[in-house]
């Protein structure tokens, strides 16, 4: 029986486009390096016998924000799928905004640990507190750019009819997005498994 290939699209064989192979192995990548991280901070502070360091509150609080930005991302896909320009826009402000929010309280989370005097040098347990926790911030500061890419061309090409149709119809536009949601969501999941990994740390004396 004879196959015909005339439909076959590269950007809808997501499972082995070269981005999607690319995101896997950032993924994987970022994924071994936390939980060295984390196992490299059980080890000495059981090697040590460290006391266990509770998290601010804002930590957990945090994981609220990361959370809505996830839930806003995803609104974001729904309305590029539904040709709905102004609710696109405004959920990719929407995922900025929160995200930057994020940041914004992160510093806040840092500044509570200085005020109760657990500095980077404290101890090693705090040492991988901060040196965890500034990775995060990174991954996620190293996505805003991307982010500002899909802000910055819904605004320059969604002016008028023509050129909405052109951009809701680029199958690379809907690659792209569809990856970037996946990182923000590995990025919101990664941080309530480190903060969930913290919290059992601090009950384990």
């Amino acid at each position: 029986m004879k196959e015909t290939h005339s439909n076959y699209n590269e950007y809808d064989n997501f499972a082995f486009h070269p981005y999607n192979i690319l995101l896997i192995l950032v993924l994987m990548g970022i994924s071994a390096l936390f939980l060295a991280f984390t196992a490299a901070f059980v080890y000495t502070r059981v090697q040590n016998n460290l006391p266990p360091i509770r998290l601010p509150n804002i930590f957990i609080f945090n994981t609220l924000i990361l959370l809505a930005s996830s839930a806003a991302m995803i609104w974001a896909k729904r309305a590029y799928r539904a040709d709905q320009t102004l609710h696109y826009q405004r959920a990719l402000w929407a995922t900025a905004l929160l995200s930057l929010l994020f940041m914004v309280l992160q510093f806040l989370g840092w500044r509570s640990l200085f005020l109760n005097q657990i500095y980077i040098n404290t101890d090693n347990s705090a040492g991988y507190l901060y040196v965890i926790s500034i990775l995060h911030f990174a991954h996620l500061l190293a996505g805003l750019p991307f982010l500002g890419l899909f802000i910055w061309a819904a605004k320059k090409r969604m002016k008028e009819p023509v050129s909405v149709l052109i951009y809701f119809s680029d199958p690379e536009k809907k690659l792209k997005l569809r990856l970037l949601t996946i990182y923000w969501h590995f990025l919101d999941a990664l941080w309530i498994y480190l903060v969930i990994f913290f919290y059992v740390n601090y009950l384990i004396r």
